[in-house]
């Protein structure tokens, strides 16, 4: 019986990525880098999408060095700007005739209120819809295969929040919550995906989330730096029982984009105690992810707020 039947699915069992071109946004720190190493561990062409160049070939470097045979490139990637998404995605076209993966990692969490360069709230507008937008822009790059997968990355923290306004995304007909906007824009990545799948042939390439469980990672440090003394000192004595490292962050990431038993729309995230820590394994995501309703509305509002349509 196999790792991943017994629950111990890990990085060694990722099938052979030679000839394969995967994208991975934020991928100069954090589960991001560590999707990227395990994937040009195994013979992937891997780049890096990350909105600092400089720190985007940093981490190439490193790379490098921890895998002598990476090819890995670095492409200039701001989320917050949908200016900078067409230019990334125009480039990628340029450079490579096919992308087996686009992994929508990189995110911003528990901002204060912030616009994006194009006047959306600054989380929904980074998590979701500079997502949407390079999906779009890159869609007709992808084989139409199961083994060709997006696999965008949501969180447990979906399930905050509430009820999603889509008439208020930018909350300006109610008082700001953080913690809401950035668990509207987690369950807003699940809602894309499953209706992306939707509308997916059968046979065809994948729409794929997952979560990486309580990762520690710079991204959750950064987080914590906006919270209340309380919730910082909270984190502090629950760190070490919640959280895991972002090597072991990247498995539901790794197995949603590269296990050949995985089906269009699963959801992949730790097995351990509310999903915070353990191997990966398909998990149920909220009842209101898998509104239908909800995935069409969204899915057209963010083609109208975008500009930007696909051709599914």
């Amino acid at each position: 019986m196999n790792r991943s039947r017994r629950g111990r699915w890990s990085a060694s069992d990722i099938p052979d990525q030679h000839g394969r071109t995967a994208v991975i946004t934020g991928a100069n720190t954090g589960i991001g880098f560590e999707t990227a190493k395990a994937l040009a561990l195994r013979g992937a062409t891997v780049v890096l999408a990350v909105r600092d160049p400089d720190k985007g070939r940093h981490a190439a470097e490193e790379l490098r060095t921890a895998v002598p045979a990476a090819h890995v490139a670095v492409q200039r990637l701001d989320l917050s700007s949908l200016a900078s998404v067409h230019a990334a995605a125009e480039e990628v076209r340029s450079t490579y005739p096919r992308v087996d993966l686009l992994i929508n990692n990189a995110g911003v969490m528990y901002t204060p209120h912030r616009t994006t360069a194009d006047g959306f709230e600054l989380q929904f507008g980074t998590n979701h819809l500079g997502h949407f937008a390079l999906t779009a822009l890159l869609w007709d790059l992808l084989p139409s295969t199961p083994a060709s997968r997006v696999v965008t990355v949501s969180s447990a923290g979906h399930r905050m929040g509430g009820p999603i306004d889509l008439d208020d995304l930018n909350w300006q007909k109610r008082p700001y919550n953080r913690t809401a906007a950035y668990g509207h824009s987690k369950l807003a990545n699940l809602l894309f995906t499953y209706e992306l799948q939707r509308r997916l042939p059968d046979g065809g390439s994948l729409a794929v989330a997952a979560h990486p469980g309580g990762a520690d990672t710079t991204g959750s440090k950064t987080a914590m730096s906006h919270s209340s003394t309380l919730t910082r000192t909270a984190f502090t004595v629950v760190r070490p029982l919640l959280l895991q490292s972002p090597a072991m962050g990247a498995l539901p990431i790794l197995r949603a984009a590269t296990d050949p038993q995985v089906s269009g729309a699963e959801y992949y995230g730790p097995r351990g105690f509310q999903q915070s820590k353990g191997h990966p394994k398909a998990v149920r995501s909220s009842p209101q992810s898998h509104d239908a309703d909800l995935q069409r509305r969204l899915w057209a509002r963010s083609e109208e707020l975008t500009g930007v349509t696909f051709q599914v």
